[in-house]
């Protein structure tokens, strides 16, 4: 079993506009060719005719069981429609979680204008994502988006289900202490690459991944995704397979940890 928890359907290369239909056959495909049992399809905080709409993506998977949504959310622009949407989505199960951008946009994720987000996600009980680390347009502030601000958020809110994207990356030593410490955070190693991983560093991630396991313990925070199409499955399966993990710690990471905090039901797969 693979559940992948962090894949797009933007068009990023923006010279031409593609469909969401072909958009989501791609995904569909290539988690076909690489025995992909689940992804979950995180939208934008942007809209515009590149990155659909939360809406415009849960109406276009609707028939599709191998996928879910994570709705993304923009710190600038939300506003009460937005609020109420997302709420009836919740209720009727349409997402599986919220997705937020700091780096992307300037905030940090205890700025209290979240609060109203927090509180929804903790009563509807679905985890919140945050991009967190290096951010793949220059433009972006990384300030933002370093993982040790996460800590602030995890404290202040102990009930929060809470997903730091990318490890953090650079700064997984950080991350990892975020999870050792918070038992309400877990992060995912999607975006670690752009394309595939070279072979110098694939080594590199392969000990720093196999470093925070160690301190960080069993890795039952620790869930599988790529950034697709950013970053190949093919590659990034081939990573997991070079990380030197027990078969048990290696099946939390690819599917157990993200089917129980997502609460994805594994029996209606394959």
């Amino acid at each position: 079993m693979i559940i992948d928890v962090h894949t797009h359907i933007n068009n990023y290369h923006e010279d031409r506009v593609v469909s969401l239909e072909d958009c989501l056959n791609k995904l569909t495909d290539t988690m076909e060719e690489n025995k992909v049992d689940y992804s979950l399809v995180l939208s934008s905080y942007k809209v515009n005719e590149h990155r659909p709409s939360t809406k415009k993506v849960v109406e276009a998977i609707s028939d599709r069981n191998n996928l879910g949504v994570v709705a993304g959310v923009s710190y600038l622009n939300y506003d009460y429609k937005d609020l109420r949407e997302l709420s009836e989505f919740l209720d009727a199960g349409l997402i599986k979680g919220l997705k937020f951008y700091p780096g992307y946009e300037p905030f940090y994720p205890n700025d209290i204008r979240f609060k109203v987000m927090y509180d929804m996600a903790i009563e509807f009980d679905v985890p919140v994502m945050f991009h967190s680390g290096d951010t793949y347009a220059p433009n972006g502030k990384i300030k933002y988006s370093h993982p040790i601000h996460i800590d602030d958020l995890a404290v202040d809110y102990p009930d929060l289900k809470i997903v730091i994207c990318h490890v953090g990356s650079p700064w997984i030593k950080d991350c990892m202490e975020i999870v050792y410490k918070n038992k309400n955070v877990h992060a995912d190693i999607s975006g670690l690459t752009l394309g595939d991983f070279s072979d110098k560093f694939e080594r590199y991630m392969k000990k720093e991944i196999e470093e925070m396991i160690i301190y960080a313990g069993d890795p039952k925070y620790l869930l599988y995704g790529t950034d697709w199409p950013i970053s190949n499955m093919k590659s990034y399966l081939r990573f997991m397979d070079q990380l030197e993990l027990d078969e048990d710690k290696k099946e939390l990471i690819m599917w157990k940890n993200a089917a129980e905090l997502f609460k994805i039901d594994v029996s209606k797969l394959g």
